[in-house]
């Protein structure tokens, strides 16, 4: 059975998506820390970021940097934070968010973001990453 990242990353459940390419996508979390957090996530469907091959954790962390200059841009944020964790959803990824706060670390502080708001997010974001 797919993970609930896969089914986002093919379409089959809706998702904010801000980055596709052949190797992973991203996307924002529904319960994000900070206003614009998204999660990397490859598309091969493997649990553990330490099981993914060296190109691969690579990629992530390429996309992931990518993401991070979009966000500070759109957000204004004074940084961008990183977690590569994997409790909540047995498909490897990588949490990037604007932060201001080491407070924002805290997985345990994530809150649901309303629709519309998720959406101007992810606008935002694809336009900063277009301008590149």
């Amino acid at each position: 059975m797919p993970s609930i990242f896969s089914r986002i990353i093919e379409g089959d459940i809706p998702g904010h998506v801000v980055w596709s390419d052949e190797v992973c996508a991203a996307f924002l979390d529904i319960e994000p820390l900070t206003p614009g957090h998204a999660l990397v996530v490859p598309r091969a469907e493997v649990d553990h970021w330490l099981d993914l091959d060296a190109d691969t954790v690579a990629h992530l962390m390429t996309v992931a940097a990518t993401i991070g200059r979009a966000q500070q841009q759109v957000f204004g944020s004074e940084r961008v934070g990183l977690i590569v964790q994997g409790f909540e959803v047995p498909h490897a990824h990588v949490h990037v968010f604007p932060t201001s706060d080491p407070g924002d670390f805290d997985l345990t502080r994530k809150g649901p973001r309303a629709q519309d708001d998720l959406a101007a997010d992810a606008a935002a974001l694809r336009g900063a990453l277009a301008e590149g």
